[in-house]
């Protein structure tokens, strides 16, 4: 299934083929490690992920056409999540990013170690990255 980010697929895929639930959250916390830190003016209601038990902010930006994220949870295997979704949503155009199918999620296997709770945070944190991909499309 691809999702129309090449990003997205490649970590799909990377997902998909590890066969140990410890490898791919490893890999989720390692992609936490690697998000930037957010700046102070962006932890405000205006980007915190609704429908989310951790602390969540999420920024898009539009630079010439493409979209570029920042990011940040208190919480770490959140955070990782939030640096998968913005390290496969990085660079795409607004309508691709606002279109792609969550469905993705079930292919990583990742829902399997996920806690409900943890699962809808993540489509959450994607819904409001393509709402606000939607919005800067609109201008």
């Amino acid at each position: 299934m691809a999702t129309g980010s090449e990003k997205l697929d490649q970590i799909v895929e990377r997902l998909k083929g590890t066969a140990d639930p410890k490898r791919r959250y490893e890999y989720v916390l390692w992609l936490a490690k690697k998000l930037e830190p957010l700046p102070d003016d962006y932890r405000n209601d205006a980007f915190k992920v609704k429908g989310c038990v951790s602390q969540v902010y999420v920024v898009g930006q539009l630079v010439d056409g493409k979209l570029h994220w920042q990011g940040d949870s208190d919480a770490a295997i959140t955070k990782g999540l939030l640096a998968l979704l913005i390290e496969g949503l990085e660079g795409l155009e607004p309508a691709t990013a606002a279109s792609i199918d969550p469905g993705f999620l079930s292919e990583t296997g990742l829902q399997a170690s996920l806690t409900p709770s943890r699962a809808n945070g993540f489509l959450n944190i994607l819904k409001m990255m393509q709402a606000q991909a939607q919005a800067l499309a609109a201008g």
